[in-house]
């Protein structure tokens, strides 16, 4: 291997350089590994993100030494991507496999999950609106104005003459939907952008849009003509949703619990095991 193939390493950040030294019961965790293992945590600020990695290294530290212990086998699996684990990850899953043990969740529990949460179990409104796009860019103001002023002209003629709706649309919008009379069919939450959204779920059926909605792709003249409100969904349809979802909350409290008695037991260094943790990453 030539001189010239070999990476130099790279300089610690600052953030880096004001971390401890970080060490399980007096194995030191690489501040190589806790930079790479980083990516895998994202947060707010660099510093953030290494106290994250750094504190899921030694929660991967003291699993892995506490399977040796037990002398829990490993049998490492290739995963769907075709990449085959780690002895150390194949022993922490064993490990947590053997270790980790959670009742099964009543039926009582279910059906009071569903009973308090049933907001989450409805299926999403469905609003058929129509529009009129005057295409403009904000960072063109006067080009921004024109169409503003444009979108005020028609809804001053449509609040007249309401039945034209289609006929402006096929004359006047920039949008795909002018071939179909500015028909945009049936909308949920999410598939507009907001400032779309936060003037259409505020009408009421059959309402036009007293003023134009401003987007970043213009001025819109906008028309609510129905609403579909959501359903509830029934008990029976969401059950095994509702018990994957608890079994798995009560495995991750589980593991949390795990790892705290783990941690009591070791002399941890340089980092508080107590102001975060993501057992999710043993799952």
């Amino acid at each position: 291997m030539s001189e010239t193939s070999i990476k130099a390493p790279q300089p610690m950040t600052p953030e880096e350089q004001a971390m401890p030294a970080i060490t399980v019961n007096g194995v030191v965790i690489d501040p190589a590994a806790i930079r790479r293992e980083a990516a895998n945590h994202p947060a707010p600020d660099a510093k953030l993100a290494l106290e994250a990695a750094a504190r899921a290294l030694v929660v991967r530290e003291l699993l892995i030494k506490e399977a040796q212990r037990l002398g829990v086998e490993a049998s490492p699996e290739r995963d769907e991507k075709g990449r085959i684990e780690t002895t150390e990850d194949s022993q922490v899953t064993a490990l947590l496999e053997q270790e980790i043990s959670t009742p099964e969740i009543e039926e009582s529990h279910l059906q009071r999950y569903f009973e308090n949460n049933q907001a989450k179990f409805r299926s999403e409104d469905l609003y058929e609106a129509s529009h009129i796009l005057l295409p403009a860019r904000p960072a063109e103001q006067d080009a921004y104005n024109a169409a503003v002023g444009q979108a005020e002209i028609l809804i001053a003629e449509l609040q007249a003459r309401p039945e034209r709706f289609a006929d402006l649309a096929r004359e006047f919008s920039a949008c795909p939907s002018a071939a179909t009379g500015g028909s945009l069919g049936q909308i949920t939450k999410g598939q507009t952008v907001p400032e779309f959204e936060t003037f259409l779920f505020n009408l009421e059926e059959g309402q036009l849009c007293p003023v134009p909605v401003r987007t970043n792709f213009g001025a819109h003249v906008v028309l609510l003509e129905r609403k579909i409100p959501g359903r509830q969904m029934p008990f029976e349809m969401v059950r095994e949703q509702i018990a994957e979802y608890l079994q798995i909350a009560s495995w991750t409290q589980a593991v949390g619990q795990y790892i705290s008695l783990l941690a009591a037991e070791a002399k941890i260094e340089g980092i508080d095991l107590q102001e975060g943790r993501n057992t999710r990453a043993f799952r």
